[in-house]
């Protein structure tokens, strides 16, 4: 059974018909990225799956239960976090306090006080700031931020909604070592990115979106080498 499952999702922004039967699945303890061109309907699906968009039609299920009838808060109770595009961290909150919102649905504090450490471990760069306002974070600070808060929920699947954007390369590689670093430590990850040689080089599976629909899928190897992709997406002639 996959960790988590759409099938057939049909998703409306009012008259706007933005996902036109999205069916994609995520095993356990892989990374399967989303790639496609700005409006495909990649953010659009991370929405709908964390219920922050309900579709009309179809169904998002994680480990075989239909996540319709919960609203956006009890899915995150349920295991899924999400790593916002634009990072929408808390600008005047400090860093400390950003995290401590990620943990909002937690109850023990001593696997709290390990998450921080764990997630201090990860970004050392935000214990050193652990004090400073958000808001005062340079891009891959905020981006390590929104990361960081998202795991304090703990999450056995992580969505992660354009990562790099706006970061510097030597950033961006910083951003892809973490993912992976995270992945490795038993999270699951659904990945949506505009970078799609970064996330074709650390994913195991990808979908590409195309006008709201997926019209190819395949390995994540297969899929750097297809014609299509190359041309479309990795810039290759």
């Amino acid at each position: 059974m996959p960790m988590l499952e759409l099938e057939n999702i049909h998703t409306y922004y009012g008259n706007i018909h933005a996902l036109k039967g999205i069916s994609l699945t995520v095993d356990k303890g892989e990374i399967v990225t989303l790639i496609g061109a700005n409006g495909a309907g990649k953010s659009t699906t991370l929405r709908t799956i964390t219920g922050l968009l309900k579709p009309r039609n179809g169904t998002v299920k994680l480990e075989g239960e239909d996540l319709g009838k919960y609203k956006a808060h009890d899915i995150v109770y349920k295991g899924i976090a999400m790593v916002p595009e634009g990072r929408g961290i808390f600008a005047r909150l400090t860093v400390t306090e950003n995290l401590d919102m990620g943990a909002y649905s937690r109850t023990s504090k001593p696997e709290y006080d390990k998450d921080v450490e764990r997630v201090f471990a990860l970004f050392p760069r935000l214990k050193e700031r652990r004090n400073q306002v958000a808001g005062t974070l340079s891009g891959g600070e905020q981006q390590m931020l929104a990361t960081g808060r998202a795991l304090m929920a703990h999450p056995t699947i992580l969505l992660m909604d354009e990562p790099s954007m706006g970061l510097a390369p030597v950033l961006v590689e910083l951003i892809f070592s973490t993912i992976e670093q995270i992945n490795k430590e038993g999270v699951t990850i659904l990945l949506v990115e505009q970078n799609a040689l970064m996330a074709l080089s650390v994913a195991n599976r990808g979908y590409v979106l195309q006008s709201g629909a997926i019209v190819l899928q395949d390995s994540a190897a297969n899929l750097k080498k297809d014609p299509t992709v190359q041309k479309a997406y990795l810039g290759m002639e």
